[in-house]
């Protein structure tokens, strides 16, 4: 069995908590696991706790959700380049499995509602990679 470190960014917490949900319900669909969830202010922050929850003992891979909706200037653009970045860096520097569950950017509201199943998309990569690896 595959046990996940799942990490939530809380920021447009609504779409999160239905990605969050989407996540857990994929994995009890595969027979894994979600050894502990983090849950983080923000897409920007999700780095760190992915980062913690690849080196902890028993953790076979970890999926990151949240979303990242435009505003009126390219932040949506600079944090998702930053957060996409380090989640790399973490799953190559840990050899564990980051599934990017993130959302965005340039995404409406209407459009991050829409793609609440990134949750359940980012556990099934998980679960697939740590179980190939």
């Amino acid at each position: 069995m595959v046990t996940l470190g799942l990490v939530v960014a809380e920021f447009n917490a609504p779409i999160t908590e239905q990605m969050a949900e989407s996540a857990r319900e994929a994995a009890d669909e595969l027979d894994a696991a979600v050894g502990e969830t983090l849950r983080v202010p923000g897409a920007y922050d999700t780095p760190l706790a992915a980062d913690r929850l690849a080196r902890r003992d028993g953790v076979d891979a970890v999926a990151v959700v949240g979303t990242i909706i435009t505003g009126d200037t390219d932040h949506d653009q600079k944090i998702a380049e930053a957060a996409y970045g380090r989640l790399t860096d973490v799953s190559l520097d840990r050899d564990t499995p980051v599934a990017l569950g993130i959302s965005g950017p340039g995404m409406t509201p209407d459009e991050a509602r829409a793609r609440t199943d990134n949750g359940a998309k980012a556990v099934e990569s998980a679960v697939q990679l740590a179980e190939e690896l």
